[in-house]
């Protein structure tokens, strides 16, 4: 009951006319965003961040989260109609949406589309609703050794889930570890890799580098690939959003299933592209006719939605109680928070009550506004994607050096916004995860703080890691994630020699 009452005083904070209309602006800013392929979520959530600095911290984060909502809506309608996926986890989408369109069935594809991704939303945020205030109560138990313990899990899980190479994930992780130690070391007031230039005493901002990581270098990427629009136009009408609302009460399992697989997956750092590959997956091997998957089933396109909006939600429940974000968007909205003042973590519920709040409430509308949104301006964002890529890219590089600039108002973090532009742009052509980067840019000073504050607690001795069993089991699990894409090899090559041995 106590939660319930905290959401409702949220409601009172999310529903004043001003958090309406940063609302609104937020699902609009979003769904262009998640429309335009070379940007995404969490690349329009770095450019547009900087522009929040002067607002209220509470009215800049529901902005910031509709950004989110809408960038996950939007990624549909270029998948549908296009066939071009406006976000990696609509990739999945693609399989039978487009078929769907192409056989004059555009509208019913993305209002299933539109209406999956709503309701794996929904149970996020009741998720988020219900779990939060608990897990910020058993997280305020956890010392420096757990903390760490969390950090070193969500550092493993990328290297364990990560459907990308181990080596590569680890090498992209440690390059951003040495990114974050750039600088005035707060501990022992040395400097540390700054070579002799005073501009680099306060080290890389995370900003800048995921504005020139995400945005520049996708920019780079779809300059190469030349990429023109042509597609199908659509138009939805409330006789066919009728319609397929009654068919889509058929698949509730399809529901409940992916619902399932986006929230362990947003929770655990494994993130919506993997859970809309697995959502889909599960739903082809379990459909009575699993043939008709890729022609245009309605199953292909409500189990990638419907999974990637719960695991894209819910990855904001460990990064609002515990401050590790489950996700690259939610790694920035924590980078935000910082920039506020805030500290994410189990202390924020109790300390911060009108922002936690007024954001949880902020979702449930956020979500209900941008499927209105959605539903009734398909054709608009459709017409948006006919605009030359020449002249939307531009535009694009604009706001991203003005939302570079504006972090600390010098043309040197203009100039770093480009570097890692370019470093982005390779990570993509070698196919190396730029998450895993991101994640130790973010988190890189907070592991390194808890871990040494840790060893002075020890007196240098790393049995504090496994002294209680809270922390042993955390860290156990780290290291069992760790090690897991190795143990896949060694079964791997013991059941290649089996089959050696039989076929000899």
């Amino acid at each position: 009951m106590d939660d319930i009452g905290n959401l409702m005083h949220g409601f009172g904070v999310a529903l004043t006319l001003p958090n309406i209309g940063f609302m609104f602006i937020g699902i609009l800013l979003g769904v262009l965003i998640g429309v335009l392929p070379g940007l995404g979520g969490a690349n329009g959530v770095a450019i547009l961040l900087p522009l929040t600095f002067s607002m209220n911290p509470t009215s800049a984060i529901i902005m910031l989260s509709c950004i989110y909502w809408g960038a996950l809506f939007g990624g549909a309608i270029t998948s549908i109609l296009f066939n071009i996926p406006g976000e990696p986890w609509s990739v999945a989408t693609t399989f039978d949406g487009y078929p769907m369109a192409q056989r004059g069935e555009a509208a019913q594809a993305l209002t299933a589309a539109f209406t999956a991704s709503f309701v794996g939303a929904l149970f996020a945020v009741l998720l988020i609703t219900f779990m939060a205030p608990w897990l910020a109560k058993f997280a305020l138990k956890f010392g420096p050794a757990e903390f760490f313990a969390v950090q070193l899990l969500t550092f493993c899980s990328f290297v364990g889930m990560s459907k990308e190479p181990p080596a590569k994930t680890i090498a992209s992780m440690m390059l951003g570890f040495a990114l974050a130690a750039v600088g005035l070391d707060s501990v022992t007031g040395q400097l540390r890799m700054t070579f002799g230039f005073p501009v680099l005493l306060k080290g890389f901002d995370f900003l800048i580098a995921v504005i020139g990581l995400f945005g520049i270098g996708e920019i780079l990427l779809t300059m190469e690939e030349g990429l023109a629009f042509k597609g199908k136009s659509a138009r939805i009408n409330v006789r066919v959003v009728w319609q397929t609302w009654g068919q889509l009460l058929r698949h509730w399992r399809t529901f409940l299933r992916s619902v399932a697989v986006g929230c362990w997956m947003g929770i655990t750092p494994g993130g919506a592209t993997p859970a809309s590959f697995m959502s889909y997956g599960m739903a082809r091997r379990m459909s009575k006719s699993p043939q008709t998957f890729g022609q245009g089933n309605i199953e292909g396109v409500i189990a990638p939605e419907t999974a990637a909006h719960a695991a894209g939600t819910s990855a904001l429940l460990p990064m609002l109680t515990l401050g590790i974000p489950g996700s690259p968007t939610a790694a920035v909205l924590l980078g935000g928070l910082l920039i506020w003042g805030l500290q994410p973590g189990p202390m924020l519920f109790i300390e911060q009550k009108d922002f936690v709040w007024g954001l949880i409430a902020s979702m449930y509308l956020g979500n209900i506004v941008g499927l209105i949104v959605v539903l009734t301006t398909v054709p608009f964002w459709a017409a948006v994607l006919r605009i030359p890529f020449a002249v939307i890219a531009p535009v694009i590089i604009v706001l991203c050096a003005i939302g570079a600039y504006t972090v600390h108002s010098a043309m040197f973090d203009v100039v770093m916004m480009v570097v890692f532009g370019v470093v982005g742009y390779f990570f993509k052509k070698l196919r190396y995860p730029l998450a895993p980067m991101v994640l130790a840019l973010v988190l890189g000073d907070m592991a390194e703080a808890s871990f040494r504050q840790a060893m002075l607690m020890s007196q240098g001795s790393l049995a504090i890691f496994v002294s209680n069993p809270l922390v042993g089991s955390i860290t156990g699990l780290a290291l069992a994630l760790l090690l897991w894409p190795l143990w896949g090899k060694l079964r791997g090559l013991a059941k290649a020699r089996e089959a050696a041995a039989a076929a000899s």
